[in-house]
């Protein structure tokens, strides 16, 4: 089905076959044991849940999919490809766990990291120079930084390094980074694929080439030796809900544009950054690099820290939450996390948003933002 406008592939693939009396959607298979002789085995080697999951996101990234018990187990995988001593160059500004997995994994000397500017694909393409690996983000999180993928991922690549893409913020639908050189493709599926704040689970897609066979063998057999697997009800419910991807991308993807506009000229708000504005740093790349630009925002709000934790904290239609990607729309100051990137602001506020009605998105957040 891979001729398919990927808002059909959300829907159609990893089906059943059709066949009288079959099931339309695969059913949550919960098993520990399976009998001998089938290539199943073992409750931690498969799961016919799992690969119909897998199935969609692999048709949809254009590569071969496994899903992880979190976005962390994921990247833990990934990371875990990196040789005793390896470097990792990462962005400066990228997933605060990620950043603290490397910093710990650094300090016992397992990988080197080297922080970069992803925007900077020059800088990008001298860090890479030996190193092991390329992680990038794009847009990142929380700056809405945009990397130009096919540059630096062709610069990694020359260098002999791995490239791994966390493509949670884009989704399949608005970007998909192995077209555009990477080897790996990493995703919260907490967030936008299952879009209901109901599931932590992850996932990992490889290209489809030999290459893309051999670290697809190499991840499994990570998953499968250290334990990061899905449970199946997890692996049901992030399918049902991608099945509604395009359609609350759609309308999150519209909110979020005319948020970031009425923002910008908000006279509480100092800046906004969004791809989707004209004047955005990474609009013209991201144009041509996405299908559209995502549903997370981030403002600076006027003031200081603790102004920006009042935006937060008199919101009432907004909920104060640390995740992203689901219907309900979600805000935070990511600073107040001590693990987040000192070189983001301590105003900036993260939005995630969600498919409320924007009027009503918009009265809550000018309220917020206007009281004393």
């Amino acid at each position: 089905m891979t001729n398919l406008d990927p808002a059909s592939l959300v829907v159609h693939a990893g089906r059943p076959a059709r066949e009288p009396d079959a099931p339309l959607t695969e059913p949550v298979t919960f098993a520990a044991t399976y009998v001998a002789g089938g290539p199943l085995a073992y409750g931690r080697f498969g799961n016919p849940t799992w690969s119909a999951l897998q199935d969609v996101l692999g048709e949809l990234e254009g590569g071969r999919a496994l899903a992880f018990a979190s976005g962390m187990g994921a990247t833990s995988a990934v990371l875990d490809l990196v040789p005793l001593g390896g470097r990792v160059v990462v962005p400066q500004h990228g997933y605060s766990g990620l950043l603290a997995l490397l910093d710990q994994q650094a300090a016992t000397g397992r990988v080197a990291v080297e922080r970069v500017d992803i925007a900077d694909t020059a800088a990008v393409a001298d860090a890479v120079r030996d190193a092991a690996m390329l992680w990038a983000e794009s847009p990142t999180n929380p700056a809405l930084e945009v990397a130009d993928l096919t540059s630096i991922c062709t610069a990694a690549r020359e260098a002999g390094a791995i490239v791994a893409v966390d493509n949670t913020f884009a989704t399949p639908l608005l970007q998909r980074p192995l077209t555009l050189g990477a080897d790996l493709v990493v995703h919260s599926a907490t967030k936008f694929l299952s879009g209901h704040s109901d599931v932590v689970l992850g996932a990992v897609v490889t290209g489809g080439d030999s290459s893309g066979t051999t670290l697809y063998d190499e991840l499994a057999a990570r998953r499968r030796n250290l334990g990061a697997v899905p449970g199946p009800m997890e692996a049901w419910l992030a399918l049902r809900g991608i099945r509604t991807l395009a359609l609350r991308l759609d309308r999150a993807q519209h909110n979020a544009l005319l948020l970031a506009q009425r923002l910008a000229e908000h006279p509480r708000v100092g800046r906004v950054r969004y791809p989707g504005l004209p004047d955005d740093p990474g609009h013209v790349l991201a144009s041509r690099q996405m299908a559209g630009y995502g549903a997370v925002l981030a403002v600076e709000v006027a003031g200081d820290g603790a102004d920006a934790d009042r935006v937060c904290e008199r919101v009432r239609l907004w909920v104060h939450a640390t995740s992203l990607g689901g219907i309900e729309s979600m805000l935070e100051r990511r600073r107040r996390w001590p693990s987040e990137s000192p070189t983001i602001p301590e105003t900036l506020l993260r939005l995630s948003v969600g498919i409320e009605h924007v009027e009503d998105l918009w009265t809550d957040l000018d309220q917020a933002l206007a009281a004393p």
